[in-house]
């Protein structure tokens, strides 16, 4: 494919989706990882597209996030995530008041707490969808720009609903754990979560095995800010050690089974 071919094969995807990573402009345009970096550089200088960290975006219109999209993400380790968030509603206490950052693992607690009597501040579509229409916790949604791939409600500003809402509990996702904290890979990702983390008295991670096998590029929060962390039996003996002597309580959760605490 000639050069010019690849230039505006890149900007229409990008101009479509808003957003598109390296990889996936690779598999679209069967070509290398040098060659579409080296087309993204050019096209960005050109004012034509926008560089970012792992790909590009358009560089007019909603800005998208480096996050998978909420349905394909769901079905990946779903019993782990079901059996994850039950730990996780055992946690929660009648009239309680808690925050629900959105992903799929915070999304399957819905499951068992929807007749809960419980106030719930999520900045999370789908879990405020199921909320509403099948239990009877307050549900509270913070204003802010919608990102529908993956389901999220994020504000760029300082001053709204979320400054206002003071929780016991605040149950979190995880792209990745590592002995620098809870990372994150999208700056206005971590932006947002820090709101919420400031909001909450207790932060509580619900993490399968194989986020203690990622990598990210930023951090959300240490180690030592993270109260609880409920994850699979998969999790190796050294990365346990770690959360242990970061004085963090490890829950571990086994499908159609009672959890064991650490």
């Amino acid at each position: 494919m000639l050069q010019r071919q690849r230039h505006h094969m890149i900007c229409e995807i990008v101009a479509t989706r808003g957003y598109a990573t390296v990889p996936d402009l690779m598999a679209r345009l069967e070509a290398s990882r040098a060659t579409v970096a080296r087309d993204i550089q050019e096209l960005a200088l050109a004012g034509r597209i926008r560089k970012v960290r792992g790909g590009a975006e358009a560089m007019h219109g909603a800005p998208a996030l480096a996050e998978p999209n909420f349905d394909t993400n769901q079905l990946r380790n779903r019993e782990l995530k079901r059996a994850i968030a039950r730990e996780a509603a055992d946690l929660c206490q009648p009239g309680e008041s808690i925050i629900m950052d959105g992903g799929t693992t915070t999304f399957a607690m819905t499951e068992f707490i929807a007749d809960r009597d419980l106030e719930v501040l999520t900045n999370s579509f789908p879990i405020a969808e199921v909320l509403m229409k099948r239990g009877k916790a307050r549900v509270i949604l913070p204003g802010g720009e919608i990102f529908r791939e993956q389901g999220l409600i994020l504000s760029p500003f300082e001053d709204d609903t979320i400054e206002r809402f003071v929780a016991t509990k605040f149950f979190i996702g995880a792209r990745a754990i590592t002995q620098h904290g809870l990372m994150q890979t999208d700056p206005l990702l971590i932006r947002a979560e820090q709101k919420l983390l400031r909001q909450a008295e207790t932060t509580i991670v619900l993490a399968d095995s194989s986020k203690f096998r990622n990598r990210g590029s930023l951090i959300l929060c240490p180690l030592e800010r993270i109260h609880t962390i409920i994850t699979d039996d998969g999790i190796e003996s050294g990365t346990h050690k770690m959360l242990t002597d970061a004085g963090i309580r490890v829950v571990i959760a086994h499908p159609m089974q009672t959890a064991s605490v650490a």
